[in-house]
């Protein structure tokens, strides 16, 4: 398995990408994988780690940074924008395509977390991608007005509401916005604010087991005001008849939203519970992720066939 560092542009964003390419012999042209990373993360963390083990199991992979995160372009950074992170999916569909390696004919979207429910909704615009795969579904516009566990009180979105418009005037009068602190300062105060999903996330993106110097630790401000309106499950009902796989920790507290995805979707579907893990165990642990490519490697055996 080799690993090259490309880029490619999305809506005129230049975006950073690794691509792993496997070191066995074949025939022809790969089947060929986008896989797109959880909310505030890069390539180098848990999406980097699926392309590289699906890339092991005969796949070329590409993991990108979003536009305005990472290594990627865009200002402001830390811009989470919905309908750009799904535009990101579909410029990645669209470079691999180029490529003499790849067959186009043979190109599926994988997403963990966040990128689960836009590589859905980029799968439902876009025939080119012939099956779709998730990860730990999470939508961030639901994670945001309704909480991660789905019951948050809607008074907390409404206070960034608020936050994120007072932000915009500032902007406009040629001020420093700020941005929106995502992480606390310790374990304990992840607690307080998020339970125990919030302290899993505090443990793998701000110590030494999945931090990354270019993960977000801050959100633009207008990232909430563009959240309010999106749906990324609105067009999951188009992805049908291809297929797709939800593969979700059985202690995962964002599962409902994985289970409203499978509701809405017409075609061949799939929820793969993965025995004992929550939500984030999904981005590392070996005795999790295991079972789950091994899931994705038969699942895109099946529908990434030159048929």
């Amino acid at each position: 398995m080799a690993r090259t560092t490309v880029s490619f542009d999305s809506a005129g964003i230049p975006l950073a990408a690794h691509l792993y390419t496997p070191d066995t012999p074949a025939s022809g042209p790969w089947p060929a994988l986008v896989v797109g990373h959880p909310g505030t993360s890069v390539k180098e963390q848990t999406s980097g780690m699926y392309a590289q083990r699906m890339a092991e199991r005969g796949f070329v992979t590409l993991a990108f940074d979003a536009a305005y995160q990472g290594e990627s372009g865009g200002l402001p950074r830390g811009l989470e924008d919905p309908a750009q992170r799904v535009e990101d999916f579909k410029a990645a569909v669209s470079y691999l395509t180029t490529r003499d390696d790849v067959d186009a004919d043979r190109i599926g979207l994988l997403g963990i977390c966040a990128s689960g429910s836009y590589s859905l909704a980029a799968t439902g615009g876009d025939h080119r991608v012939k099956a779709v795969a998730t990860v730990s579904t999470a939508e961030p516009a639901r994670q945001f007005r309704l909480g991660a566990d789905g019951t948050q009180d809607p008074a907390v979105f409404q206070a960034l509401l608020d936050a994120a418009a007072a932000a915009r005037s500032t902007a406009a009068r040629g001020e420093d916005p700020g941005t929106m602190t995502m992480f606390p300062e310790t374990a304990e105060q992840a607690r307080a604010l998020g339970g125990q999903h919030g302290v899993e996330g505090f443990e793998y993106y701000c110590t030494s087991r999945g931090r990354h110097e270019r993960s977000a630790k801050t959100l633009a401000w207008e990232s909430i005001d563009r959240m309010a309106f999106h749906d990324a499950f609105f067009a999951v009902p188009l992805i049908g008849p291809r297929p797709i796989l939800q593969i979700i920790g059985e202690r995962a507290v964002t599962a409902w939203m994985a289970v409203e995805a499978h509701q809405r979707a017409t075609g061949p579907k799939e929820i793969h519970w993965i025995k004992g893990a929550s939500h984030v165990d999904l981005y590392d642990k070996k005795e999790y992720i295991d079972p789950a490519i091994d899931k994705l490697t038969d699942f895109y055996a099946t529908h990434l066939t030159t048929d």
